[in-house]
């Protein structure tokens, strides 16, 4: 059932930015006056179709992108036949530069503004909330194995990253910083003052894989009560109830949180005796711990998280914000990418990573999220200078408005061949590259 979730989320997701973008450059071309013969999100074979005046519109089974088709253009149909006969007035040829650069560029903007719309409302909508730095600070951190790695001990206090300041703990993980070249820490350490520095692919290492789903790296040092209790398990027959607080497991000591899976990460298949605190009582209970290490209740993080709420006029500024800092981080990495400190492997996902990262329950927050995030994705993507893609029909529209020269429709034709080849080698190898990672 998970997978069919992730799959259908996966698919309508794509769905709506692919069929807004063919809509930006099937509207900017009609505006203008050029003949749009068929827009299709999917591609053939059909599975559904209608025509309405002059345009098809369909529906393709294969629901990885979309197409549309304008006459006198040479596109991905390669039809080629009819450039040689003389330009017709509503033909995407006949028109003047600046308008079919238009043209070109209407699905990448309709993406951008698609991005953009979508995280004005979520920020709007729902705000902001997060650990802020001196609540994650309270404390310290809990060094999971990964931090150790990389020299961040349990107990540290993380002051700056990058020489910065930072208002939430989820700041420490942020793409944008860990993709700065040589990105350290600033932590404070028994009093003492230190540089941990991160390595240059430390990205890809919180990255899940096959092998580590959920890799974890630090999470802010924190006292707890009993939440929820599961019915059924240990915790139930053993009678912690909701409001608890744990004082010791088997004679020691629990403040924390990560004291006490610490500790009942050792005792699976035990029944061990628990002192609770309970309505300023203190209890003594035998509480089962499960083979995976679980008592059976949710924590009650005691942490004092930071809401803001904003206006309308305060969301406009932060959806921009996010929406445009995504794609600074894409730059960042391409740029790491090239660099050589990036695996370009483990650096990009297919239908199937995607699929993954919307996850196996139907959660519209995340769901929007995601779109907007692949919306502007998709944007960058679409910019890139390469053949067979917008970016490639920019550049060459670009290069004939400042020189007053159009290339010849035979280097066209040539260029948008090399440019369906590597963009059909390149989902070739994403999508088996996807593949393998599930398989190794």
């Amino acid at each position: 059932m998970d997978v069919l979730v992730m799959a259908a989320q996966m698919i309508l997701g794509l769905s709506i930015l692919v069929g807004l973008h063919e809509l930006g450059h099937l509207l900017a071309a009609k505006i203008f006056g050029m003949r749009v013969e068929q827009y299709s999100i999917g591609f053939p074979p059909r599975i559904f179709k209608f025509k309405y005046g002059e345009t098809v519109y369909s529906i393709g089974a294969i629901p990885l992108g979309g197409y549309v088709k304008i006459a006198g253009m040479i596109d991905e149909s390669l039809d080629v036949k009819s450039m040689s006969e003389e330009p017709k007035p509503w033909e995407f040829r006949a028109k003047p530069a600046w308008q079919r650069l238009i043209v070109m560029i209407g699905g990448i903007l309709v993406n951008v503004i698609t991005g953009i719309v979508i995280f004005i409302i979520m920020a709007y909508s729902m705000g902001d909330t997060y650990i802020p730095k001196e609540e994650a600070n309270k404390y310290g951190i809990y060094a999971h194995d990964l931090a150790r790695e990389i020299g961040l001990q349990t107990g540290d206090k993380i002051l700056e990253v990058n020489g910065h300041d930072y208002q939430s703990f989820s700041d420490l993980t942020s793409p944008n910083a860990l993709l700065e070249d040589e990105a350290y820490y600033t932590v404070e350490r028994n009093g003492n003052i230190l540089e941990v520095s991160l390595p240059g692919n430390f990205i890809e290492q919180l990255s899940p894989s096959r092998k580590n789903k959920n890799p974890e790296f630090i999470d802010p040092i924190f006292k707890f009560r009993i939440g929820e209790v599961v019915k059924g398990t240990g915790a139930a027959s053993g009678g912690l109830q909701e409001g608890d607080r744990i004082l010791s497991i088997s004679g020691i000591p629990i403040n924390f949180y990560y004291e006490f899976k610490t500790v009942v990460d050792t005792l699976e298949d035990q029944t061990v005796p628990v002192v609770v605190e309970r309505d300023e009582r203190t209890l003594d209970l035998q509480i089962p711990v499960a083979s995976d290490g679980t008592m059976g209740f949710y924590p009650d993080p005691q942490i004092n998280y930071a809401t803001v709420q904003y206006n309308f006029g305060e969301s406009i500024p932060k959806g921009i914000d996010k929406a445009f800092g995504i794609v600074f981080v894409n730059i960042k990495a391409f740029g790491k990418i090239f660099s050589g400190d990036l695996d370009f492997s483990k650096s990009v996902s297919g239908p199937i990573g995607i699929a993954k990262t919307f996850g196996g329950q139907w959660d519209w927050l995340r769901f929007w999220n995601l779109v907007g995030l692949l919306s502007m994705i998709l944007a960058f993507m679409n910019f890139l200078p390469i053949p067979a893609l917008d970016g490639g029909h920019v550049m060459f529209l670009t290069y004939e408005i400042v020189s007053g020269q159009k290339p010849s429709d035979k280097f066209m034709e040539a260029a948008q061949k090399v440019g369906m080849v590597l963009l059909l080698s390149l989902m070739v190898f994403i999508i088996f590259n996807d593949i393998f990672k599930e398989v190794f």
